[in-house]
């Protein structure tokens, strides 16, 4: 540490109009130390760093580069100085390759050979692997994280911002990241971390900077706190327990059948579907875990009627439904929720009141007057979404676009979950949301569930899934296992079955051979 700071804020403020995202928020980030951010979704996280790496300019208030105040009109001149970032919403285009689109942060005349092979080399090295010909369609979410990440790193950055990057990453992918920061904090560069793991907080940060509503409230050392005291700090109270109790099921209709369900891959990179089998019955929670990348939004786009396959293949309410499309599997009593947020499960640029039309437009009979779409139902949905599911903005309707990462997912699970399905089928439903945000999602899950429907959850969360599944299966290279009840597993078995060891029981496994599997994936 030295006694000029490398980074400073002073009374930095950001107005949107009437509403002020960051007001007079200092903050203090030294040489070679691990900063956490932390906050709620909407406390203004987003917007602070936004401003500290150009991308936004501030209201009112001083930024101070290693003690000199600048001014920094775009990021590419933040990135001149030194400051790298890692946003939470991927800036990546489908359309290019891997190191095409890292070539694109880069200096002019970058070679792409070299460049491909380095991509390579460091992406293996920090335990993010990637195959620099990959195209970014392809690609799963945790995936195109990967590619964020070696970008910034490849820019040899002094500060790095990264603004959730662990909410995508297995629990040994976030270990290996955790290692390859502390080291970069052993050279002497810095890193503000915005989480809302805060047990990941607790074990890795030196400095915590909690926001409420815009506003500074606490300076602290994380590893003096728990990770409620944390959450109390963030939210201005308790986090509420998830009430789960054991459903019966005995007596249930299967809301959902997957018979023997194979499908070629879609494309050179994409994963194979082989033989999926699968039951759920109404009133049940069953998780789907996975490494990313394997077979995930395969068998999403399949369940959603995205992709198309064989009728007897899928099964919903009793009705063969392989063959139909996504708005008559909604009108079946389906509902779905993406593992992304802004361009399939939401459009940025239409404002809420029309993204709930985009979903319910077939199946939600008050909407349609003929031929006509009736705009103020659709506007009282969005308002009673937003009520029931504390999705926080700043005006009325505003565009999908314009909300924090968290409130859209809230917004997007509570679309879904008013509608009533009798099936809800959702993929990382708590990607990157605050722990108030986390608990109430959740608990509508199992809430939906104990109502009768059939909830399927597709994570890479594996506390989540503890937490609110009944039985737990685990994709391995577009392969299924069966859905074990969450009492009969463990951690280990998991992790076994993630790295494609079947067929033994843990006890039977030494631990190491388990961590190598789960790893070699």
């Amino acid at each position: 540490m030295t006694n000029t700071p490398l980074l400073q804020a002073k009374s930095l403020t950001k107005k949107f109009g009437t509403l002020k995202a960051n007001d007079s928020v200092d903050l203090v980030v030294q040489p070679g130390e691990i900063h956490a951010l932390l906050g709620e979704n909407g406390a203004g996280k987003s917007t602070l760093v936004k401003m500290l790496y150009g991308a936004l300019q501030p209201t009112s208030g001083q930024i101070y580069w290693k003690g000199q105040e600048v001014h920094l009109a775009d990021p590419a001149q933040a990135r001149t100085l030194g400051v790298g970032m890692v946003f939470q919403h991927f800036s990546l285009f489908d359309s290019l390759n891997v190191v095409e689109n890292i070539a694109l942060a880069l200096p002019k005349g970058t070679k792409i050979g070299p460049l491909a092979k380095r991509v390579e080399e460091v992406s293996h090295d920090y335990g993010l692997p990637l195959k620099a010909d990959n195209l970014v369609a392809d690609l799963s979410v945790g995936e195109r994280q990967r590619i964020e990440i070696v970008r910034c790193l490849l820019q040899n950055p002094e500060l790095i911002i990264m603004d959730e990057p662990t909410s995508v990453l297995t629990p040994q992918e976030a270990d290996l990241l955790f290692q390859t920061l502390e080291r970069l904090s052993k050279e002497g560069r810095s890193i503000l971390y915005i989480s809302h793991r805060l047990e990941e907080v607790q074990k890795m940060c030196d400095t915590a900077t909690i926001l409420r509503h815009g506003k500074l409230v606490e300076h602290c050392n994380p590893a003096n706190e728990t990770a409620a005291s944390l959450a109390r700090l963030m939210v201005g109270s308790s986090v509420k327990a998830v009430e789960r109790s054991k459903p019966d099921v005995s007596a249930a209709p299967v809301r959902l059948k997957l018979q023997k369900l194979s499908l070629p891959p879609a494309s050179p990179f994409a994963v194979p579907l082989s033989d999926i089998s699968l039951s759920v019955k109404g009133g049940e929670v069953v998780a789907i875990a996975g490494v990313a990348g394997n077979g995930q939004s395969e068998l999403f786009d399949a369940l959603s009627g995205e992709r198309d396959t064989p009728a007897d293949a899928i099964i919903i309410n009793e009705i063969e439904s392989g063959h139909k499309g996504v708005t008559a599997r909604r009108s079946l009593g389906a509902a779905f929720v993406p593992e992304e947020r802004l361009g399939h499960a939401a459009v940025p640029d239409l404002p809420l009141s029309e993204n709930v039309i985009l979903t319910r437009h077939g199946s939600d009979k008050p909407l349609k007057s003929g031929l006509f779409l009736q705009r103020n139902h659709a506007g009282e949905l969005g308002i009673r979404i937003s009520e029931a599911f504390d999705v926080r903005k700043g005006a009325p309707d505003p565009n999908a676009g314009s909300l924090s990462g968290g409130n859209l997912q809230k917004f997007v699970v509570g679309r879904e979950i008013d509608r009533g399905p009798t099936l809800l089928v959702v993929s990382q439903p708590t990607w990157g949301v605050d722990a108030g945000a986390a608990a109430l999602i959740r608990q509508a899950l199992l809430d939906l569930a104990r109502q009768g429907a059939a909830v399927v959850v597709i994570s890479q969360d594996l506390d989540e899934i503890f937490e609110i599944a009944d039985r737990i299966a685990v994709i391995n290279k577009g392969e299924l296992s069966k859905a074990e009840p969450v009492e009969d597993m463990s951690l280990e078995k998991i992790g076994l079955l993630m790295g494609g060891v079947h067929g033994a029981e843990p006890e039977t496994i030494p631990a190491s051979k388990g961590q190598e599997a789960y790893n070699a994936d």
